[in-house]
């Protein structure tokens, strides 16, 4: 048993040190204000600019600040995933280039997701402290997405 359990942590050591050499995703880095990003549509509250930047573009825009654990596989594929993920469902860089509807949508689901404590997720937050969103913070940017819906 003692003999089998060395086996299986050696052979799990092996392919962590192995999967190193494995090419790591493509960095989402790119801090130029284009002419679709959200900051460029509106002047963005000072005090909700800061909440956006701390709690949200990670992962909802084109410019993630990686932190230095991203260079370990498997860690890189997983924020990779959880990257693209995130700019996939709301990307607030590419934000103009969408629909008014799909606008509309997204400020929706911003407050709803703000409301339910969905966002930002736990996870990210358990490794950024600092993106935690204080009952304050968290009300201005209800506010904020709030008064850019366009009741029906």
């Amino acid at each position: 048993m003692r003999k089998t359990f060395k086996r299986i942590l050696l052979i799990i050591v092996l392919a962590l040190a192995l999967i190193q050499f494995f090419p790591r995703a493509e960095k989402n880095q790119n801090a130029e204000i284009g002419p679709d990003h959200i900051a460029s549509m509106e002047a963005i509250p000072t005090e909700v600019s800061a909440i956006l930047e701390k709690a949200c573009y990670d992962c909802h825009s084109n410019n993630t600040i990686y932190p230095w654990y991203n260079n370990i596989q498997p860690v890189n594929w997983w924020l990779n995933k959880h990257i693209i993920e995130g700019s996939d469902e709301l990307n607030f860089s590419e934000f103009g280039s969408y629909s008014a509807k799909r606008q509309n949508r997204k400020w929706k689901e911003v407050v709803d997701e703000l409301k339910e404590n969905n966002m930002p997720l736990k996870s990210y937050t358990f490794l950024h402290p600092k993106a935690k969103l204080t009952a304050t913070e968290k009300e201005k940017l209800i506010s904020w997405a709030s008064s850019h819906i366009i009741r029906n």
